[in-house]
């Protein structure tokens, strides 16, 4: 049976006593909720932590919550919480749809949205989510909170913002009127990571779309996005067409790597179909009123 290196442990019950930890033991220490990503790379030794601080006692980062015109999440939110929030499924359906589609129901009822963005997985399908909707992720240390767009929060595979005294602490989404959202991902078996899934919302003024998000996983977007697809859709009606072509750039703009789950243009295939699917179906949401 393969074993992590020896480690040791600390609990935390509040966001400052894990920055205290965090910053008394040096970034050899790693924050721990659900583990189901952390804990598979410790038994394979592809990550050593000296330390980990459990942080599930931090009851105060659980919430779904709207504050003014922003959809407020905390980072220790689990996956089952948000798939059963009505507030979410009434302002942005793209999360049920999401968290239908990860893992199963050990892992979401464990795993929370804070470690999920936080691995920095390049397939995984809450980087995409937030990433289409533009969200705001809020990082806290021990000097204050700093803001940074989801889109910019990934340096690379496995490496985003957070630095090693840091915690990401909120997720926050603008609300938006009009709106549907909406999420598709194909996978070589039921809970798989993504071979490549699409997410987006779009906002509708009479038939024409004022404003779009195109989130892209597992296939090498640049922030997790399909910026160029957005823009040629923007101001155009919400007919197959348009959606058709916002599909067809979303598909070049992406940068997929052969693989053992599929040669780069199946994936590339994938990325075409599937945005056009998820955008269709937020264009219906929206013109029902979200849901």
């Amino acid at each position: 049976m393969q074993t992590p290196a020896a480690f040791e442990y600390d609990r935390a019950a509040t966001v400052g006593e894990a920055l205290a930890l965090l910053e008394r033991h040096g970034p050899e220490t790693r924050l721990i909720a659900g583990g189901h990503s952390l804990l598979p790379m410790m038994k394979l030794r592809l990550a050593r932590p000296e330390r980990l601080v459990d942080i599930n006692p931090i009851s105060e980062l659980s919430y779904i919550r709207l504050e003014g015109m922003e959809l407020v999440i905390g980072a220790m939110t689990r996956h089952a919480q948000l798939l059963a929030s009505a507030e979410l499924l009434r302002n942005y359906p793209i999360f049920a749809d999401a968290e239908r589609v990860i893992a199963d129901p050990v892992v979401r009822n464990r795993g929370t949205i804070g470690g999920s963005l936080c691995q920095g997985d390049p397939a995984e399908d809450l980087s995409a989510v937030v990433c289409a909707l533009r969200a705001q992720l809020v990082i806290r240390s021990s000097n204050g909170a700093r803001t940074v767009a989801a889109r910019e929060f990934y340096l690379g595979p496995y490496e985003t913002q957070v630095g090693p005294a840091e915690m990401l602490t909120e997720v926050r989404i603008p609300l938006r009127r009009g709106t549907g959202s909406a999420y598709e991902k194909v996978e070589r078996r039921t809970g798989d990571w993504a071979i490549a899934a699409v997410g987006c919302f779009v906002t509708l003024e009479g038939e024409r779309v004022s404003d779009v998000g195109i989130g892209l996983a597992a296939v090498n977007a640049p922030g997790f996005a399909a910026e160029e697809a957005e823009a040629a859709l923007r101001g155009q009606p919400a007919a197959p067409e348009n959606l058709a072509r916002a599909a067809d750039l979303a598909a070049v703009s992406c940068r997929p790597q052969s693989d053992q789950r599929g040669p780069e243009e199946y994936k590339r295939h994938l990325v075409g179909e599937l945005t056009r699917r998820a955008l269709a179906r937020a264009v219906r949401r929206a013109g029902q009123g979200g849901a």
